[in-house]
């Protein structure tokens, strides 16, 4: 097996991983305080505990107090989550989430290649699917866990390519015109390995091939 499918691979599993144990102590990502660091667009950075708020673009430090700062003056930040053990990266990019002006949002890198990056900002949705086959506490591994307050964890999927930040619709048609000139090759590649358009784990695999295929 090859460096970039052993990576992808255990990205997938840590992905899973995440779902698997927020599922089982009812809390979300954004309601966990992470150790982490902030970078600040004048070049200074700092440590600590943190929390962020993707709804309102914050990011929160805990150290003897609590600071906020909003997307503007925050460049990136990342943690570490110690839950399913993994580092977490979220960059501040001018996108108008409204469809009206643009102001600094953040998002966090899936993926990223040469030519194209996944990004995705995550929020927590009512789950309107009932109590399905994953039971009371189950979960769905690439769309996130189900508590019991009937709230499941969901993504907005975005491309990022030659400076321009596009929503991915979540259709399949529109996953080839956000991936073009390999058609053929990523359509064999989604069937021979069973992978799906819609699935945060699956369009994790699907970029890291495009972007082999366009090195």
């Amino acid at each position: 097996m090859s460096t970039m499918k052993k990576t992808v691979v255990t990205l997938c599993f840590i992905l899973l991983g995440i779902a698997s144990v927020y599922a089982q102590n009812s809390q979300f990502p954004s309601q966990v305080w992470h150790k982490g660091n902030i970078y600040f667009n004048d070049g200074m950075s700092t440590s600590g505990l943190i929390k962020y708020d993707l709804d309102n673009n914050l990011v929160q430090l805990q150290t003897e107090t609590v600071d906020t700062f909003t997307a503007s003056n925050v460049s990136n930040f990342e943690i570490y989550d110690e839950i399913f053990g993994g580092i977490r990266k979220f960059y501040s990019l001018p996108y108008a989430i409204n469809g009206e002006y643009e102001t600094p949002t953040f998002f966090e890198v899936l993926t990223e290649g040469n030519n194209l990056a996944l990004l995705c900002r995550e929020y927590i949705a009512t789950d309107t699917r009932g109590m399905n086959n994953w039971g009371p506490m189950g979960m769905n591994p690439f769309w996130g866990p189900q508590n019991n307050f009937g709230y499941r964890l969901a993504f907005n999927y975005y491309f990022f390519n030659n400076g321009r930040l596009q929503r991915y619709s979540l259709k399949k048609k529109d996953l080839f015109a956000m991936l073009p000139g390999y058609d053929d090759e990523i359509d064999l590649f989604m069937r021979k390995n069973r992978l799906e358009h819609d699935k945060r784990g699956d369009l994790l695999r699907i970029t890291a091939y495009y972007n082999e295929l366009k090195n």
